[in-house]
């Protein structure tokens, strides 16, 4: 029989036994600090999960079966956009995501909610042959809505034949707008109507959606993402039986959409869970559960401007937790889409990352592949814990209309918020390409039309995580533009290569984030030669990067001359604690380290280096 052990002797590794193996690799060092981590939701991430036993897969879509591989329609110009949708349904695609202006999910662009307008998009488009057709219809609601149902009239495509998600959504619009035709009564009493309306033109396919992407784009964290699109689910549900609908056949008329993004095992754990979730309400309210209907978009936050390479990846990760946690469609926003409207091979990317995953990777033939792993299952539980708590206090402030408009849940979003902007600025979280390995001669990638600037007056507002690093790198492209050079920092290198590399490697990536290019001494020279290279730069600061023994041999003298040759500003990579004071004294005005405010940093020196270009001094 195959060994399988951890320890020599045969014997299996026990929890304890691996917990002794830890403690001695640690050595003293505390577990939790070291090897645990914690979500936005103050989950536990173990290094370490046991198996999980007796659960069975959870039921989402029909097993063996893909998911609905959206393509994005958001061109204004509808004749483009017509170019696009069947480019994208003849290269793999399965369905369209329609993106009309002013949807919560817009961005910038969008489709005019008019018939005439979408009769020349959907041109040549079958409507009635499976392909799903989603609709994002943002505060035009009613008008796009109605020049929907009224194509598939003008067509003569029986209703019952399409598989149209209408995406009525007040409670979204009214989240990211502000704007509102009333107060929740009068809301219910409109979307149920249009529902009904819908439903008695045979409109089969869900039309309502309750969309946890407002959420998460405005920076709220995984539980309160998964509680508002329950209570908004709620909201609806009550509100159509209120208006004279069965309460079985409502809860088929309401769908999820949820953000997907880079971090693998939480996105398939929210997925998971909302259907753990939306099952324990419908049997709370005397209803058989059925699998509910999720759409996953990759998340808007997670995209970045600057190296949007890196957005492919990221997009890539989010697919697959998506598709693997069991959503029912997936749309990936093309990797531009932060820059402004995507160009075709931008949106081929999107189009085949889903169809390699489907096609060549066969993501889809295991229902419910996580089933029994620990981690995944520990982590579902857990958040479906977090959420349900969360959705029991928004429904004990009359329901997710009054938690908006009163502001408790739109301050809990913001306090996940601020936790994460200091984790942000701190490297504690990174984002690849831009606060770390940042590429500060990248050359721009293509877009057909840039994205301007995105103004919203609602209460959840969307945001990117990479805005204040990008703002940053804006700021060095104006001073490129008027000056023809960046503003730019010296590092000072001290001693042999291998005392000097790690933190002149950290220095480097540290001041190019926000956008300071770095112009490095070889190191192993002299003081006059350090100095002279120093001037050559054509820098005006300088960053002593080396090791601590280094520095108490070198920094003081080192400083003291860079100050003496024109040094308006010295920073030092690390952070000597024997050395401080000295190195202060002669001269040093900062430290960079591991755990700093990057940002803050950054900032304070960017303007400093502004007010010397001003002057005429770098």
């Amino acid at each position: 029989m195959a060994d399988h052990s951890f320890i020599p002797g045969g014997a299996l590794a026990s929890r304890d036994i691996w917990l002794s193996r830890v403690e001695a690799v640690l050595k003293g060092a505390d577990f939790d600090k070291k090897l645990v981590g914690h979500t936005a939701d103050a989950i536990r991430i173990e290094p370490l999960y046991p198996k999980s036993s007796n659960l069975p897969p959870l039921v989402s879509r029909t097993p063996g079966t893909p998911w609905a591989s959206l393509a994005r329609i958001d061109h204004p110009d509808t004749t483009q956009a017509n170019q696009q949708a069947l480019t994208d349904l003849e290269q793999g695609a399965s369905g369209l995501s329609l993106v009309f202006e002013g949807a919560v999910n817009a961005y910038g662009f969008g489709l005019p909610a008019t018939f005439e307008a979408l009769d020349t998009a959907l041109e040549g488009v079958l409507l009635d042959v499976g392909a799903d057709i989603v609709l994002d219809p943002g505060p035009h609601g009613k008008a796009a809505i109605q020049a929907m149902a009224q194509l598939v009239k003008a067509r003569n495509v029986l209703p019952v034949n399409t598989k149209i998600r209408f995406g009525l959504d007040p409670l979204g619009a009214f989240a990211v707008t502000g704007q509102t035709p009333g107060d929740g009564e009068e809301m219910a009493k409109r979307f149920s109507a249009a529902v009904a309306d819908l439903r008695g033109r045979g409109f089969m396919a869900p039309i309502v959606k309750a969309d946890g992407r407002i959420v998460h784009a405005a920076g709220g964290s995984e539980a309160q993402e998964l509680a508002f699109a329950l209570s908004a689910a709620l909201f609806y549900l009550r509100g159509l039986e209120q208006h004279g609908m069965d309460l079985d056949e409502a809860r088929r008329t309401i769908e999820f959409r949820l953000a997907a993004d880079a971090s693998q095992f939480l996105t398939m754990a929210k997925f998971r869970a909302l259907r753990l979730l939306w099952a324990r309400v419908e049997q709370a309210c005397g209803l058989i559960p059925q699998p509910a209907c999720i759409t996953g978009e990759t998340a808007w936050r997670m995209m970045t401007q600057r190296d949007p390479w890196v957005n492919i990846l990221r997009s890539t990760v989010a697919v697959f937790a998506a598709g693997l946690g069991g959503a029912n469609a997936v749309t990936v926003l093309p990797f531009t889409q932060s820059l402004g409207l995507p160009d075709d091979f931008a949106r081929r990317i999107a189009r085949n990352t889903q169809t390699v995953l489907i096609e060549e990777s066969h993501l889809d033939k295991v229902a419910d592949p996580a089933a029994g792993s620990g981690g995944v299952e520990a982590l579902t539980q857990e958040l479906a814990d977090k959420a349900w708590a969360l959705f029991q206090s928004i429904e004990s402030e009359g329901g997710v209309f009054n938690a908006l408009t009163k502001g408790q849940f739109v301050a809990k979003i913001a306090t996940v918020n601020q936790h994460r902007d200091e984790d942000l600025a701190k490297r504690k979280q990174a984002l690849t390409g831009t606060s770390e390995f940042p590429d500060i001669k990248e050359v721009p990638v293509s877009v057909m039309a840039p994205l301007g600037p995105l103004s919203y007056a609602g209460l959840l507002p969307p945001k990117r995580l990479s805005e204040p690093f990008e703002a940053l790198r804006d700021t060095s492209d104006r001073m490129l533009a008027a000056s023809g050079h960046r503003p730019a920092i010296f590092l000072a290198n001290l001693g042999p290569v291998a005392a000097f590399t790690a933190r002149s490697q950290f220095a480097k990536n540290f001041f190019e984030a926000g956008g300071i290019e770095t112009r490095a001494s070889d190191g192993d020279a002299n003081l006059a030669g350090l100095v002279a290279a120093f001037k050559e730069s054509g820098a005006s600061v300088a960053c002593l990067c080396s090791s601590d023994e280094v520095y108490g041999e070198q920094a003081g003298a080192t400083a003291v001359a860079l100050k003496a040759a024109g040094a308006s500003r010295l920073l030092l990579a690390g952070r000597p604690a024997a050395l401080q004071d000295q190195l202060k004294q002669a001269g040093i005005d900062d430290f960079i380290a591991v755990g700093v405010n990057l940002l803050q940093v950054l900032r304070h020196l960017q303007d400093h280096l502004q007010q010397a270009q001003v002057g005429g001094s770098a």
